[in-house]
Order: structure tokens, then sequence, then C-alpha cells
């Protein structure tokens, strides 16, 4: 299938969920923050690594401000997702075996994006789109929609909104 970059509906998308948040807005740029699940952060949801896995815990935050000293602007955040999100379009187009338009490579991406690559190998909805039930793949993506076991109002209007773009 090869790589493709994804459409402006999903960079739409991905935006509005995942927002800019700054980690210290007394500054100019933006700044490094922790997301919801302790990982360093920044721009539209880049995970800040630091050796061979994430840079995670409030007592790294002199670190992960030491690799991004000053802050990114907004123009270097859209570069960080754009990569980000080819990265995941690649991690996409390695585990789908059958073809897909612009809007359902774009939901899977912000799927993978969001959740990782590992729970799409895992999924029902893989299983499903591989096996050419495009709806009922669609369908499978309102299903990951917990996080620590519990049912989470923004994790799901963003499965929706994927679904949605996905049957688009």
């Amino acid at each position: 299938m090869g790589t493709r970059e994804v459409n402006q509906a999903t960079l739409d998308l991905i935006k509005s969920f995942e927002g800019i948040p700054d980690g210290d807005p007394s500054t100019v740029n933006l700044d490094p923050y922790l997301d919801p699940i302790g990982i360093w952060t920044i721009g539209w949801g880049h995970a800040i690594s630091h050796g061979n896995d994430w840079l995670r815990g409030k007592e790294n935050r002199k670190l992960a401000q030491s690799l991004y000293p000053g802050g990114i602007t907004i123009a270097q955040a859209e570069v960080l997702l754009r990569a980000d999100l080819m990265d995941a379009g690649k991690d996409v187009v390695a585990v789908v075996k059958v073809p897909l338009n612009d809007n359902q490579l774009g939901a899977l991406v912000s799927f993978v994006f969001n959740l990782g690559l590992g729970n799409l190998k895992i999924s029902t909805l893989l299983k499903m789109l591989n096996g050419g039930d495009y709806a009922a793949a669609a369908d499978q993506l309102l299903r990951w929609n917990r996080a620590g076991g519990k049912v989470l109002a923004g994790l799901t209007r963003r499965r929706e909104a994927e679904r949605a773009l996905f049957l688009a």
C-alpha cells in the first residue's frame, strides 16, 4: 500500500483531541508537560523518549526541559506531529492487509497514535478489517474507550470521531 501522509480531516481530528498544552505558560514557546498517564510530552501529543523508553514521572521535569531548552514553536510542534503520524501510518500499513481509503487510514493512524500499535495488533478490529469486514471493524473502534478499566468521556468522543472518519 505504501506510506501516505494523513489527510487534513485526520490532522484536525487528532489536534482537537490532543490539544496543545504548555508545561510552562510563563514562557513564549511550548514546554514539556506530563500527559495523563505520566509521560513527558510536548506539542500535540509528542511523547518524549529518553534512552529506550518514554520519559516518565514528575521527578524528570528538569530532564524533560533540558531536552527541549527554550521549548518549541507551534511550527515545530506541527513538524513533530506530522513525523509522529508518518510513523503511525507506516505501522498501520504494515499490519493492515486490505486497501484503505484516506479516511480509513486516518482513523487508524489516530487510533495508533493514541493507543499504540500493540493494541491494534491484538485487536478484534484488526482481525475484522483484515477479514474484509470494514463496517464491523469501524464498530470495534468504539470498544477502546477505557483507561484504567473505566470508561472515559474523552476517549468515547475520540473513538466516535474516529469511527465517523473511518466510515466517511
